[in-house]
């Protein structure tokens, strides 16, 4: 079987620790995948975005989103 190579495209993850998990969640499409440390959840996200791509090909560059922070105020509990 010959694989034929692609082309790179950048996707945005954003990372969380949940429990025993992290978390990676992808922020131009709507996939996530998790592992037990952030290189294997990394690692899963971008097994699950190439399988998804298989079956849904890419027919234009997503739009990187722009990452800004967000500050409020909590009242105090």
């Amino acid at each position: 079987m010959i694989r034929v190579m692609g082309y790179p495209v950048r996707f945005t993850a954003a990372i969380t620790h949940e429990g025993p998990w992290y978390v990676a969640r992808c922020l131009e499409v709507d996939i996530a995948s998790q592992g037990e440390s952030l290189e294997q959840a990394l690692d899963n996200l971008r097994e699950a975005l190439e399988l998804y791509f298989e079956d849904k090909p890419l027919t234009e560059l997503p739009m990187t989103p722009i990452l800004a922070p967000v500050t409020i105020e909590l009242p105090q509990p």
